[in-house]
C-alpha cells in the first residue's frame, strides 16, 4: 500500500513553508528599514532647508543693521557687505552640496 503525503513529503512541505515564511519576514524587516530610512532622509533635508532660512534671514538682518550704522565708514560698510555676499554664497554651496548627498544617497529600486 503506497501513502500519499507521507511523512517525508510533509516534512519538506513545512520546511518549504518555514522557509518562506523566513523570506517574507526579512523582506517586511527590509522594507521597515528603508522607511526609517526614508524618513531620515526626508528629516535631514528639512534641516539643511531650515539651516539655510535660518542663515539667511541672519545675514539680511545683519546688512540691514550695517546699512543704517551711522558709525560705520563707507569702507567698512562695503566689505562686511562683501562678507555677507561671501557668506551667503558660501552657505547655499554648503546647503546645494548637502541637499544633493542626502537625495542621493538612498535610491529606491
Amino acid at each position: 500500500m503506497i501513502v500519499v503525503g507521507g511523512t517525508s513529503e510533509r516534512e519538506f512541505i513545512e520546511k518549504i513553508v518555514q522557509t518562506k515564511k523566513k523570506a517574507s519576514e526579512r523582506v517586511t524587516e527590509v522594507r521597515n528599514d528603508f522607511a526609517k530610512m526614508q524618513k531620515l532622509k526626508a528629516d535631514a533635508l528639512k534641516k539643511v532647508e531650515e539651516m539655510r532660512r535660518s542663515a539667511e534671514a541672519n545675514l539680511e538682518k545683519l546688512e540691514q543693521k550695517a546699512a543704517k550704522e551711522k558709525d560705520l565708514v563707507p569702507e567698512s560698510r562695503h566689505r562686511i557687505t562683501v562678507e555677507i555676499v561671501q557668506a551667503k554664497k558660501e552657505i547655499q554651496q554648503k546647503y546645494d552640496e548637502t541637499k544633493s548627498r542626502i537625495s542621493g544617497s538612498i535610491v529606491p529600486e
